[in-house]
């Protein structure tokens, strides 16, 4: 059987994409104009890839249900129930996403069975499950991107607030200054979330007014009038107050654990998770919002932000460090001046060209594939071991080394 194939991605619309940013990356116009906000990769039930085998495409969910130990492997199939483990994407926001987080395995087991049971469609836009899993992710950027990210540390989180002068929530605020822990962040991000309509808008009205007069002194207060432009009536505009604001610089990574609470608000990334489109949302969007059920998953701890950077494991390959089990994520830099470049691979893999262009060649049976800007491969299992030669920097999602395995080298 072929052991590598080119893979025909969805790109999935939504409102908060970029019309730009997707296809420039693969080469292609975007006649119609309309948002492009993420590309997948992978085999997830909503949007599975498809593979050319021979003249008919098949979905990669399909191929790995049929083979699953060739294509994902005999370890892989065993420990997560033959099923690809993670999905890579390429992720484009011209706006904002929604504040949101992502539950723990043992939360989405239970919400996706409890709405199962309740008969709620898998499409219906009212829903919070739409799988059994969880979704840890990294998200590294192309381009500078601008994230929230974690619970701010209290005392920077009410420096910022004291510099706005928000008379509106004393209440809250002293709530805070007396239990500067993770009781005293729930109840106050509680309050903020479930407080009266009429009192968020009076709250936003004050907190934008200070913020105008000082959004020369830090990127948050800029971060709270572009939000509550684009959402006037949100109390989530103000969370740049209370979350960690970065800007990564292309090549930096951040890990997000479930639980954590977050937004992606500008940028371009590829974005690498556990396989799973479970969203819990608390404001700045006009989907489907359920702050009782983000309430109850998010864990409740100052974060002191973590920017990672790959750390280089040979001549042309450098991995991004995460605390996921089901996926890691490395960039590869090809270069004429290495010639061929032998890999074995120990598993399921997932490339996406970046720049460039790369030939790869399965070692086994000589099969070659040219990998284009903008194009992805999946390299089952079963090869054991391929070639890549070219000029090219390549997004590689795979499983985890398990104790061992061999990692790449260069002949």
């Amino acid at each position: 059987m072929q052991n590598i194939f080119l893979l025909q991605n969805v790109i999935q619309d939504y409102a908060w994409g970029s019309a730009a940013a997707i296809p420039d990356l693969m080469g292609k116009k975007n006649t119609s104009g309309t948002p492009q906000a993420e590309l997948w990769m992978g085999a997830h039930p909503k949007a599975s890839s498809m593979v050319k085998i021979g003249s008919q495409l098949v979905s990669l969910a399909d191929l790995i249900k049929k083979h699953p130990q060739e294509i994902i492997g005999k370890s892989t199939a065993a420990q997560f129930n033959n099923q690809l483990p993670y999905l890579l994407k390429v992720l484009a926001a011209a706006e904002p996403l929604s504040i949101q987080a992502h539950p723990n395995l043992e939360q989405a087991r239970q919400g996706f069975e409890k709405e199962n049971r309740l008969g709620i469609p898998l499409d219906d836009p009212q829903r919070n499950y739409r799988d059994n899993n969880h979704k840890p992710e990294c998200l590294c950027a192309l381009g500078p991107f601008w994230a929230l990210n974690g619970f701010r540390k209290i005392d920077n989180m009410l420096s910022l607030m004291s510099k706005l002068n928000l008379t509106r929530l004393t209440k809250e605020i002293d709530h805070i200054k007396a239990n500067p822990n993770s009781s005293g962040l729930k109840a106050f991000f509680q309050a903020l979330m479930t407080m009266s309509a009429k009192q968020k808008l009076a709250v936003l009205a004050q907190a934008t007014a200070q913020a105008a007069k000082l959004s020369d002194t830090d990127p948050a207060f800029q971060w709270i009038l572009k939000l509550n432009q684009a959402y006037p009536q949100d109390i989530g505009a103000l969370a740049p107050l209370f979350l960690n604001l970065v800007c990564l610089k292309p090549g930096e990574a951040i890990f997000l654990k479930s639980g954590e609470l977050h937004s992606y608000l500008e940028g371009i990334g590829i974005e690498l998770m556990a396989n799973s489109d479970n969203v819990l949302r608390g404001g700045l969007t006009a989907k489907h919002i359920d702050v009782a059920e983000l309430l109850g998953s998010l864990n409740f701890e100052e974060k002191e932000l973590r920017v990672s950077i790959a750390e280089k494991i040979n001549a042309f390959e450098s991995v991004y460090p995460t605390l996921a089990e089901e996926f890691r994520l490395s960039k590869m830099k090809v270069k004429h001046s290495m010639g061929a470049v032998s890999v074995e691979s120990p598993g399921v893999e997932i490339m996406l060209c970046t720049e460039g262009a790369a030939v790869i060649t399965d070692s086994g049976n000589n099969y070659t594939l040219t990998i284009n800007k903008g194009a992805s491969v999946i390299v089952s299992a079963s090869a054991t071991q391929y070639r890549l030669a070219g000029r090219a920097t390549l997004y590689k999602a795979s499983v985890p080394y398990e104790s061992g395995t061999k990692e790449p080298s260069q002949l």
